[in-house]
């Protein structure tokens, strides 16, 4: 069987994942035209706590592709190792004290693993991570995993794109948003709304919370749990904590210049309302709630002040587990999406150049194809 020979690829999304892809093709000698409808990262990359993790319980095949893709980071940290946009300091989580804690469960599940992990009570978090409050921590301890870190997805994401334009890739921001080309039953390419047209030999789909909507525009069912997420991003701060904290009711992350990144569901839940224009209304107090649930965790109980709000869906397949590959019904026409767009940034971006390049499935991405919707 000859591969089909690929000399040209468009994609759609300056995300994490688009941009990814879009770089390991150039690197292939593979021309690529990347368009976006605004700035690189305007979309869920740009509002992502970005935790470099695979803490917790997932499937098998799940749990080695986040560790693949932490592995990419860490060579990346290696060429950048006083990056102030990419740590590995560790992460640090801890659930409420009641019947849903897991901690326990957790641990456990991390050591039959071999995920470097550790339990710790309240009084023994000092001596493994500054900078947390350990009044905040409830009775079952917390889990604290060394090897976690974080990256600031639009450092990245702009660093990635340096090299793609060296290697002679092209980004399009100018024209509005973009669709999906297809003609013959086949992705042909890419329209702007301006009209512009980007023909190619395989077309990629990374728009973040739009690619179900996008995909079913083509007939093709995406499973799509994707939530509204707010991000908040404080001033700078002087303050000791490094690792990633997530507890139950806030997630913090460390940031560039001294600043903090700050998601939880609830704040989303109770601070966002959708307009019918589709646009966002941001409850004040509902933020100011947030501001103080991460101040109550943080050593000193610091005050908080806001430096930005991001706020739009946050990329999440129906059953949870990333959508990466060909539609098989759409010669030519790719995807990725899934939540820990960070995590996987860098790995998913490298095997889905593999399969557009040379034609053939890469094994790590067997349970993660779209065509699993199409029986649901």
């Amino acid at each position: 069987m000859t591969d089909n020979i690929v000399t040209s690829a468009a994609i759609i999304g300056a995300g994490i994942f688009g941009v990814s892809t879009g770089l390991q093709l150039a690197r292939r000698g593979i021309g690529v035209t990347i368009l976006n409808d605004g700035p690189p990262a305007n979309g869920a990359s740009g509002r992502s706590l970005s935790w470099l993790n695979s803490a917790r319980m997932r499937s098998e095949a799940y749990h080695r592709l986040r560790m693949a893709g932490i592995d990419r980071y860490r060579t990346l940290s290696a060429r950048f190792p006083n990056a102030n946009w990419l740590r590995f300091e560790g992460g640090l989580t801890w659930d409420a004290d009641d019947e849903s804690n897991g901690v326990d469960a957790a641990y456990r599940h991390e050591v039959s693993l071999g995920y470097d992990t550790r339990h710790l009570a309240a009084e023994d978090i000092a001596a493994v991570t500054p900078g947390v409050d350990a009044r905040a921590i409830t009775p079952p301890g917390a889990i604290f995993n060394p090897g976690e870190g974080w990256v600031d997805l639009p450092t990245l994401i702009g660093l990635l794109l340096e090299e793609f334009a060296a290697l002679g890739g092209r980004l399009v921001t100018d024209q509005g948003a973009a669709r999906v080309v297809i003609e013959g039953g086949r992705a042909v390419g890419a329209e702007t709304a301006t009209g512009s047209r980007f023909l190619a030999d395989a077309v990629m789909l990374a728009t973040g919370p739009a690619v179900p909507r996008m995909a079913g525009e083509a007939g093709q069912a995406i499973g799509d749990g994707t939530p509204v997420a707010l991000l908040v991003q404080t001033r700078p701060l002087a303050h000791p904590l490094r690792a990633v904290l997530n507890t139950p009711r806030v997630a913090i992350r460390p940031a560039p210049g001294n600043t903090f990144s700050l998601d939880a569901d609830w704040a989303a839940d109770e601070g966002v309302t959708i307009r019918k224009d589709g646009s966002h209304e941001i409850d004040e107090a509902v933020v100011e709630a947030l501001l103080a649930e991460a101040s109550k965790v943080m050593e000193g109980n610091p005050r908080l002040e806001i430096a930005s709000i991001g706020v739009g869906g946050k990329p999440i397949p129906g059953d949870g587990e990333p959508v990466v590959g060909a539609l098989k019904a759409i010669p030519g026409y790719y995807v990725a999406f899934s939540h820990s767009g960070a995590t996987l940034g860098l790995i998913v971006g490298e095997l889905l150049a593999y399969e557009i390049a040379t034609s053939r499935q890469h094994p790590m991405l067997a349970t993660f194809r779209p065509e699993r919707f199409l029986s649901q």
